[in-house]
């Protein structure tokens, strides 16, 4: 099947770089696996692909198939679960830099939605890179996507960034399923206390847009470590991070998955 034709379309976008949106893509398709949905995950940051190094498939390769197909890697995260995954790494390796310009990058992402054949899918999560330039226009145009999650942290130089991916939701007519916020006061994976030096931001600014607040997750060491180790957090059963993410998903699910669903933020 192509990638618009899964059940549910996520895309989850950051207006600015560096708050966590991959770590956050990658392991709402693993916690969405873990429910017993089928997921796929595609990475379209064309120009920096990082969900294979967070999921170690950074040897994997594109090979198509003997009637041309061209299937995605499959990681099994459990007894009957796992996830499809393509990623532009897939076809240009880890250490290749891209230097393409705009309708190239389109282009590619018009193969990369269009040319892979998936599994029937619940979930097809698509995680973009930082800004509202065109990635997420392409995608948002090509899959259609039933909602979009944003990303960002407490700090205001996030949030204000954040604001404009809610602005280019809402051009593009596409449902805004809600805010993260990520690096949310720190827990000290030691003794448990929890310090909030900086928390509450992005809850303050999804009730200002009129937008969900889905949840915080905390910094926490054991987060950059599982994704640089390729075992992210959701796998990390126990942590505090790994609950309230669960409790995310399952919010998500219930949500979309609700006979009489339909999103009205926009």
């Amino acid at each position: 099947m192509k990638l618009k034709d899964a059940r549910h379309r996520i895309m989850v976008v950051s207006g600015k770089g560096g708050v966590g949106k991959t770590t956050v893509a990658v392991n709402l398709a693993l916690g969405l696996a873990m429910y017993g949905r089928k997921v796929g995950l595609l990475d379209a940051d064309i120009t920096g692909p990082n969900v294979p190094r967070m999921l170690r498939l950074e040897e994997e390769i594109f090979s198509p198939q003997e009637d041309g197909t061209i299937r995605p890697a499959f990681l099994q995260v459990g007894p009957g679960q796992g996830i499809e995954v393509a990623s532009m790494a897939f076809l240009i390796g880890r250490d290749s830099p891209v230097m393409w310009k705009g309708p190239v990058k389109i282009q590619m992402l018009q193969k990369l939605t269009g040319d892979i054949d998936w599994e029937e899918l619940d979930y097809a999560i698509v995680d973009l890179p930082p800004g509202t330039s065109d990635e997420p226009i392409t995608i948002s145009q090509l899959l259609h996507p039933d909602g979009v999650i944003i990303v960002t942290t407490p700090y205001d130089v996030a949030l204000l960034d954040a604001e404009k991916a809610v602005d280019l939701a809402r051009t593009m007519n596409t449902p805004i399923l809600g805010l993260i916020e990520n690096m949310s006061g720190f827990c000290c994976p030691r003794c448990g206390e929890r310090t909030d030096f900086k928390t509450g931001g992005a809850e303050d600014a999804a009730a200002r847009l009129g937008i969900t607040f889905l949840g915080r997750i905390g910094i926490d060491p054991q987060i950059c470590d599982s994704g640089d180790s390729g075992r992210p957090f959701m796998l990390n059963a126990g942590t505090a991070a790994a609950r309230e993410f669960d409790r995310i998903v399952v919010g998500l699910i219930e949500r979309l998955e609700a006979p009489d669903h339909e999103d009205n933020d926009r």
